[in-house]
């Protein structure tokens, strides 16, 4: 009897380390998996957290552009919303609206510039103010354009303060194609200017980066004259004023009967164009994690 009894507690005693073992077990695998469940749950926040920041920059950085451009007005917070983006029309947007900004400047400051504006340019019957059949000066230009009030006024005004003002002799100066014609076509002109008829006047083809910017490159010409020594210096002198820069790499000068033989070859220089490209950004969780 006592023998059936202890089989009995012994029994009861094994099952109840069962019952123990499998709750321990048990409560060991519902504490693994919420670890587990857990870490994935911080990876998730850190990688949202990653992705929101890298969000804010862009949109911060985008309105930085935006606003010191002068593109559109002043946002009301830090950033421009998507309403306020949508909303934008930068034809209809007053300097006086964006003042400090990239156009304002050019608007107000390198448009109203005299030295630029008393470059010699042929005749554009677009920049004579039909009133009086004088061509429009900057203050005629920026009476029409304070006085625009409608948009279509407004983006008139703009077109004519970029194509009459000093802002026009800029794409003379440093024009943003290689254009070779064109080029010939400066030097020609200076000739003309200066009572000379050029013996050689070619583009060498050559084309590299300047050495003072990687955004400008240069382009190489070669021109030979024969004139006497005052028609010559006057060439010259109209090379070194002429709106478009000329650099002489080298240059011989030299005597043949009485006339003054120049043979030199030149560099002029253009703008690369240039763009803001869109890039993308993929930000990826610790794999090792």
């Amino acid at each position: 009897m006592a023998k059936e009894i202890a089989i009995s507690k012994r029994a009861k005693i094994s099952e109840a380390q069962q019952y123990v073992l499998l709750s321990v077990l048990g409560a060991a695998i519902f504490l693994g998996a919420a670890i587990s469940l857990t870490l994935h749950f911080i990876k998730v926040i850190q990688l949202n957290i990653e992705v929101i920041s890298a969000e804010e920059a862009s949109i911060a950085s985008y309105s930085k552009a935006i606003k010191n451009i002068g593109i559109c007005k002043s946002p009301k917070g830090s950033v421009y919303t998507s309403e306020e983006l949508k909303n934008c029309n930068p034809g209809s947007i007053d300097a006086k609206e964006i003042p400090g900004t990239l156009r304002a400047n050019i608007l107000e400051n390198m448009a109203a510039n005299q030295a630029l504006a008393s470059v010699h340019k042929e005749n554009d019957t677009s920049c004579v103010n039909p009133l009086n059949g004088k061509k429009y000066t900057y203050a005629d230009m920026m009476s029409l354009y304070n006085s625009a009030n409608t948009t279509e006024a407004l983006i008139t005004a703009s077109a004519l303060i970029r194509r009459c003002s000093a802002l026009r002799v800029i794409p003379d100066a440093l024009p943003t194609s290689k254009n070779e014609e064109a080029l010939l076509a400066s030097l020609n002109k200076i000739f003309v200017l200066s009572g000379l008829e050029p013996d050689s006047l070619n583009p060498t083809g050559n084309s590299e980066v300047s050495t003072f910017s990687e955004s400008v490159n240069t382009l190489s010409v070669q021109l030979s004259v024969e004139a006497n020594s005052a028609y010559t210096i006057k060439f010259l002198d109209n090379v070194e004023r002429s709106i478009r820069d000329f650099r002489i790499e080298r240059a011989t000068i030299s005597w043949g009967g009485n006339k003054l033989v120049l043979q030199a070859q030149a560099q002029a220089y253009y703008m690369i164009p240039s763009s803001l490209e869109e890039t993308t950004q993929v930000i990826k969780g610790d794999e090792n994690e």
